[in-house]
């Protein structure tokens, strides 16, 4: 952020209290060049009406009206920034992530609301572009679901402690730099393989436990297994760290969200690896970055619970 915006959460409620002033962050980070296209037909000459916060293309072919959130995670959203912004900022900051019942409180919106605007501003978090982890590399799987002491007798019949009605996350992270972590449709070696292959470089060192899905990695990498069977570290053979972000990972789920549907999972997995990744910078930071993903992002409520009505929902 610039020294003029807000470092705290105090001062950034403060600062987004003004719509105008919301209006002019996102245009400013969005198009730091300060050019605006239209988004109908890219005409960069337009006006502004004040009275409305929008712009309106000078194009006599076009003259179309748009504003800022247009092309992003807030379109057709009555919702105003001044309450958008405040939930970005707390949801890429809060270590543990933020309830949609935290926020509905918070804002003065429904708990609909607040849960949709969540999931928008996840989806913003999804897993761009990223350069392939090098050096080394720690690999692992592990399995999101509720446990069985937990569940009700009938519940439990049949499934033991196993993984079944579980669904698998396979993350990659690189000691002392990123995370990388998905949702994968099971934990065969291709699917493991393919990952690893994907995202991490091979010159890289690739450290695993001897889950046999990874038997195969030494033919593309130099590859290391620890036998949990004898032991958790052997020097530089561990694989500690990917583990540390799987706690980071339950903990937010089991903490804050409580429960979380396999179908929803991959945004939950993307907010905490947007904040592992971020992690040396400031809350601003932070913010502004978030900002920078929500172009082109749109996550319509339909898309989001499979195509049924969005009915009192105002996001």
């Amino acid at each position: 952020m610039k020294t003029a915006g807000p470092k705290t959460l105090q001062e950034a409620i403060i600062y987004f209290a003004d719509e105008d002033v919301c209006v002019k962050t996102l245009a400013a980070i969005r198009f730091p060049d300060g050019v605006i296209p239209c988004p109908k037909c890219g005409q960069t000459e337009h006006y502004y009406l004040a009275s409305r916060r929008v712009w309106k293309c000078k194009n006599p072919e076009c003259h179309k009206q748009f504003s800022i959130k247009v092309g992003t995670i807030f379109e057709d959203s009555p919702i105003p920034l001044s309450k958008w912004l405040p939930a970005v900022w707390l949801l890429c900051n809060a270590k543990n992530g933020i309830s949609s019942h935290e926020l509905e409180r918070g804002l003065g919106l429904s708990q609909k609301t607040t849960w949709y605007v969540l999931h928008r501003i996840r989806h913003a978090f999804g897993l761009p572009d990223v350069d392939s982890l090098n050096g080394e590399v720690e690999a692992d799987e592990t399995f999101i679901g509720g446990k069985a002491r937990n569940q009700h007798k009938w519940q439990r019949v049949g499934k033991g402690r196993g993984s079944q009605d579980k669904a698998a996350v396979h993350g990659l992270i690189e000691r002392g730099g990123n995370v990388v972590a998905t949702t994968v449709p099971n934990l065969e070696g291709p699917t493991l393989r393919g990952n690893i292959e994907r995202y991490v470089a091979p010159t890289a060192t690739v450290y695993t436990d001897e889950f046999k899905a990874y038997a195969l990695l030494g033919r593309k990498f130099d590859h290391h297994i620890i036998d949990h069977t004898v032991g958790y570290v052997n020097e530089r053979v561990h694989t500690n760290t990917i583990e540390n972000f799987w706690s980071l990972l339950k903990r937010g789920l089991r903490g804050t969200y409580v429960s979380v549907e396999p179908y929803h999972l991959s945004r939950y997995v993307d907010e905490q690896v947007f904040r592992f990744n971020e992690r040396k910078d400031t809350d601003a930071g932070r913010f502004e970055k978030a900002l920078k993903l929500v172009s082109g992002k749109r996550l319509t409520y339909n898309e989001l619970v499979g195509k049924m009505p969005a009915a009192d929902v105002e996001a």
